[in-house]
């Protein structure tokens, strides 16, 4: 193919932003944090690969990205697409490979300089990229790709790249260069020694050097530009770029922040354009360069001053030294925009609750604007019933999967439903629904406790850990605003426990709120206790409330969910095995607060269809039939309350 100055530029309509090509793996992260590789005892896995963390960073900012790559048909290339689909990343380019596994990482961090990891690539995926996986039809119709350093080691992925990069320019699209140099992968280094970021290599210089006159944009480090320029003294080796390459040139500096070089390169660093950095307590430096790039791009690629790119790269640069990983530590925009509009920060960011609250709300994994679910987590209630007919316990998992079957009815594949299971005797239907789209939360609470007791053990982020990030933690909590000051405590304490658990281990939570019988009750009592929720710093992604009919109430938890958190997923009601006919009246009043997304009911549906079954007048198709007819009844009526709304004019 001819070189782009040979070739005719063909502007068409640009469908994305930037489509990037190269690596993608998954990263194993040491959760011990201040020890050697070795004495990891566990790892948190998440997205990785530069160019790939690039892309979700760069979605995560509002740009319309793309990926190029091959996975291996396996688990660990199906976890990388889902993620990748998950971000918003077009995976139009990302191909399966049959023959070849997914690359691993396994990283620690050691200390404040030190972060080790071992690169598992042997004959991977995305290192047997070929020319053959490119969409050209697809690249002409982005407005830029990111080509990267590491797969111009490999001559298949060099020419991928390439051509990509060509058809890219010829289309009227620019080229973006991320230098990227691990000498470990060019087998310049021990594979042990994976954090090393420079080995002078004349071989690899000019390699590198090959694709400078297709290029824009170049980014690198010091280190990476010594390497690109073929000198050890920075200066030299930029006159060396620009000597091949009219493109900007990024210098990242770390805490320092950046040098730009939009022209000739002049005769001190300081005489480009420097963009200081922020000054934050460095925790993790794995990753920082790739947020920097996706800040960078998100102004570059939308015509912003060469200045404010830059300090949009240092910002996504300083937010993710401050965290533990790469990819899910990328900012996204009202997290960028919340950062750069304070006029002072902790210096430890990461004891910014403000900004990690921010980080976790916009980052969750899906939008429920409705949700409706059927609610079998009971336990207790279950013993009893089981006890009372004088049926056999063991029989109570299969009612659960009875329960699972009735939703997929009704559902059929619909991710507006869900399902609430416990793990004691819904276990089997929890290990089924792994397979389907629904919302599934599960509870923490040992029921009918007051004060408030959780089910596991003391420790409950440990048994978090053992719960799939799926999972949405339900604690269920008597709780009165006026409640003597200490039970208030007593409970307070362990809601604080579990929000902390819940973040810490990646989990969604679900307060589920009742007002103990027989305490007073106003239109003000349920928005008094979520206020006093958020005053001691819990913030639950779902409420889960009992209905009322008195609008002014609505409106009050309304005011008191958005006024402190409107990043909330929202509310759903509870039942309390109320008769039908109550509940749809409570639907009629919770359906003009746009909070409320739906309901989260189980006695009113399954206590009858239960007793029939475990007392032996009903078959399992009878129950499935049932409880599916008596779900899809209450899903239509909450549907139609709020299209009432809806077309009444409300919210």
């Amino acid at each position: 193919m001819a070189s782009s100055a040979q070739s005719p530029v063909q502007t068409l309509p640009k469908s994305l932003d930037l489509i990037a090509i190269g690596r993608s793996s998954v990263d194993l992260y040491g959760q011990q944090v201040g020890g050697r590789l070795e004495d990891m005892a566990s790892f948190a896995k998440y997205l990785g690969g530069s160019p790939t963390n690039t892309v979700a960073g760069g979605a995560r900012l509002g740009l319309r990205t793309g990926l190029v790559t091959r996975v291996g048909a396996d688990h660990m290339g199906r976890f990388i697409r889902e993620e990748l689909e998950r971000e918003g990343v077009d995976v139009t380019g990302v191909v399966s490979d049959p023959d070849r596994l997914t690359a691993l990482v396994v990283l620690g961090i050691r200390d404040r300089e030190n972060f080790p990891l071992i690169f598992y690539r042997e004959n991977c995926a995305d290192m047997a990229l070929g020319v053959e996986d490119l969409d050209r039809d697809w690249l002409r119709h982005t407005g830029a790709v990111l080509i990267n350093g590491t797969h111009l080691s490999q001559p298949r992925a060099f020419a991928a790249s390439v051509a990509a990069a060509r058809l890219v320019k010829e289309s009227g699209g620019r080229v973006v260069f991320d230098i990227d140099y691990r000498p470990v992968l060019w087998g310049l280094a021990g594979r042990d020694r994976g954090e090393d970021r420079f080995v002078a290599h004349e071989g690899v210089t000019t390699r590198l050097r090959e694709v400078l006159p297709l290029c824009d944009l170049i980014v690198g480090t010091e280190e990476e530009i010594h390497i690109l320029g073929g000198a050890t003294d920075t200066l030299a080796a930029l006159g060396a770029i620009r000597a091949l390459s009219d493109a900007v040139i990024i210098c990242k500096r770390g805490a320092a922040g950046c040098t730009a070089f939009p022209g000739a390169i002049p005769a001190t660093l300081a005489d480009g354009v420097v963009v200081p950095g922020f000054p934050v307590e460095v925790f993790n430096v794995l990753g920082a360069g790739d947020a920097f790039m996706a800040g960078f791009l998100r102004g570059w690629l939308r015509g912003e001053p060469l200045e404010r790119c830059c300090a949009w790269g240092n910002a996504c640069g300083a937010i993710v030294v401050s965290r533990h990983g790469c990819a899910p530590a990328m900012p996204t925009w009202p997290e960028l925009e919340w950062f750069l509009a304070q006029p002072s920060l902790p210096h430890r960011l990461r004891d910014s609750a403000e900004l990690e609250h921010i980080h976790w709300a916009t980052t969750r994994r899906h939008r429920y604007d409705e949700l409706t679910v059927l609610a079998v987590d009971h336990r207790s209630q279950f013993e009893d019933l089981a006890r009372e007919l004088d049926a056999d316990p063991a029989r109570i998992p299969q009612f659960k999967a009875l329960a699972l079957k009735a939703v997929e009815r009704v559902a059929g594949g619909d991710d507006r439903f869900g399902l609430l299971l416990d793990g004691r005797y819904g276990f089997d239907a929890l290990a089924t629904a792994a397979d389907a789209p629904y919302w599934i939360g599960r509870p923490i609470e040992e029921p009918k406790s007051r004060p408030l007791v959780f089910e596991s053990s003391a420790d409950v982020a440990t048994e978090l850990t053992e719960w799939p990030l799926t999972h949405v933690v339900k604690c269920l909590v008597f709780y009165h605003p006026d409640d003597p000051e200490d039970l208030r405590d007593r409970q307070e304490r362990q809601l604080l426990r579990l929000f902390d658990a819940c973040r810490k281990t990646r989990h969604e939570m679900l307060a589920e709120v009742i007002i103990p019988a027989g305490l007073p009750v106003d239109a003000t009592t349920a928005a008094r206790a979520i206020r006093r929720f958020y005053a001691i710093g819990v913030k639950p992604d779902w409420w889960k409330l009992e209905p009322v009919t008195d609008p002014e109430a609505w409106r009050n938890i309304e005011a008191a969910v958005l006024e402190n958190d409107p990043y909330c997923r929202g509310v759903v009601l509870l039942g309390l095995s109320a008769p039908e006919e109550e509940l749809l009246a409570s639907f009629q009043a919770a359906a003009p607060a746009g909070i409320v997304k739906g309901f989260a009911v189980g006695r009113t549906i399954f206590y009858d269809v239960a007793r029939g079954w475990f007392s032996n007048r009903l078959d399992d198709e009878q129950v499935v039939a049932m409880m599916a007819g008596k779900l899809k009844t209450l899903v239509d009526a909450w549907r139609q309350a709020r299209a009432s709304v809806a077309g009444g004019g409300g919210r």
